[in-house]
């Protein structure tokens, strides 16, 4: 007689492999899944399947892969260091430079960055590339043209030189800043001197200048009375003053004052008022 199956194990056979599977995958998570953050990209290594995959750059989000793989994350925001070093300048006088560089890698090229230099890049290209390309741009000028000369032409030069050394190392350098150079005590002091020198000279030249417009405005002003002054002189004949005197008698003599007016007895024959009290 053929034994029966019990029932109960119908059920639970089902209900423990889903159980069983729950627990597997909740254990295995964690190395079949990974989350990218915003602002970063992922690069996958294979390990029985070609290495790097280079071509291939994972966005931010919930990502799935084979347990025995490994995804590699990267920042890929705009990041920023700020390294304080020192160079020679054109005379071999030592200066001391603080600078900081905007950089991020290249989103695209992740796989070959990661393949070809590694997580560690900052260290290993990106702060030797700012070391060499501030040291080539400090040995250019002397410690006075350092201190006086426009910093943007000089942030421009890092910059340029920064970007010539990290062109194939798929990093993309943003902007460069300096923050401060310090110069030998003696050095700063004679640069300040002397910048002080130049203001105080350039001040002077400017009172020179301003003293020699003002002197020339009198003198055209003063030209110009004079050449007034003559042609009023040139004009006032004889005659004309007769009628200017005739008039203002005229004027004098219609008003209610108590005077009495002697005609042509003044000079030149004009009238001679007297009295005139109010």
């Amino acid at each position: 007689m053929a034994q029966q199956t019990d029932p109960n194990m119908k059920r639970i056979v089902p209900v423990a492999i889903i159980i069983g599977a729950i627990i597997i995958l909740a254990i295995s998570w964690t190395s079949i899944t990974v989350t990218i953050d915003a602002g970063h990209g992922g690069v996958l290594f294979q390990r029985f399947s070609g290495g790097v995959d280079e071509e291939k750059v994972y966005s931010p989000g919930l990502h799935f892969m084979a347990p025995w793989n490994t995804m590699h994350v990267y920042e890929t925001r705009k990041q920023e260091i700020t390294e304080s070093m020192n160079g020679l300048s054109s005379d071999g006088l030592e200066v001391i430079m603080e600078i900081s560089l905007w950089y991020r890698p290249g989103y695209e090229s992740l796989g070959l960055l990661h393949n070809n230099v590694g997580p560690d890049y900052l260290s290993k290209i990106v702060m030797p590339g700012l070391r060499s390309a501030t040291r080539t741009v400090i040995g250019r000028y002397k410690p006075d043209q350092l201190y006086s000369k426009n910093r943007d032409e000089i942030q421009n030069e890092i910059k340029e030189e920064t970007e010539k050394l990290l062109e194939d190392k798929y990093i993309e350098v943003e902007n460069t800043l300096i923050r401060s150079i310090k110069l030998p005590a003696k050095i700063k002091n004679a640069i300040e001197t002397k910048l002080e020198q130049e203001q105080k000279l350039q001040a002077y030249k400017f009172r020179l200048q301003t003293a020699s417009k003002e002197a020339e405005r009198q003198k055209i002003e003063a030209e110009g009375k004079a050449r007034a002054n003559r042609i009023i002189s040139q004009s006032l004949t004889d005659k004309i003053l007769k009628e200017k005197g005739i008039e203002a008698t005229l004027k004098l003599s219609e008003s209610n004052n108590a005077k009495t007016i002697v005609i042509g007895s003044g000079d030149g024959g004009l009238p001679i008022i007297l009295g005139g009290n109010n």
